[in-house]
């Protein structure tokens, strides 16, 4: 039975006096590398559905607009194309609410967004903070951007500097 070790184990102390630590991941270099491609993709979808949402909520509730696709133009009885109709009384009569679509969407997406910031937070044996960060990284306009490359460069370094952590077999 493999017995569970932490995250960092202490070595024995050099000739200086100072201990060295050895560190340690939850997973192989392969499965680090395929949940942070997985969170890469994630975070800059995640990331421009938001962009997508705070246009669609300032459209909503600064100018009453909803963004429709097909159906039939409720004044002038005209089919109607792509584009902004009136939200009340509704402008388009039959069409697809893409506004109402883009919250979904979103939505769901965040979910798979936490679950690969769970992944990767989890193989790296990162502290619970990294975790919190991450996941507001779906929720403030622009953070994921940049909390991506950060922690992109974060795990590329440890990796580089710890190559033979994540031997596990």
């Amino acid at each position: 039975m493999i017995e569970p070790q932490p995250a960092i184990q202490p070595q024995p102390t050099n000739g200086t006096g100072t201990t060295g630590k050895k560190r340690r991941f939850g997973g192989t270099e392969a499965q680090i590398r395929s949940a942070l491609k997985f969170y890469k993709v994630l975070a800059y979808l995640t990331g421009s559905m938001l962009l997508l949402l705070c246009a669609e909520l300032i459209a909503r509730y600064g100018f009453g607009q909803y963004l429709y696709a097909g159906g039939t133009d409720a004044v002038t009885g005209q089919p109607f194309g792509l584009g902004f109709a009136d939200a009340e009384p509704p402008g388009v009569i039959g069409g697809v609410n893409l506004s109402i679509t883009v919250l979904i969407v979103h939505g769901w997406m965040y979910v798979v967004y936490l679950i690969s910031n769970f992944r990767l937070w989890s193989l790296m044996r990162w502290p619970f903070t990294k975790l919190v960060i991450l996941a507001l990284g779906g929720v403030v306009p622009f953070l994921s951007f940049f909390v991506e490359k950060k922690f992109h460069a974060e795990v590329e370094a440890e990796l580089a500097a710890n190559p033979q952590a994540p031997q596990r077999y």
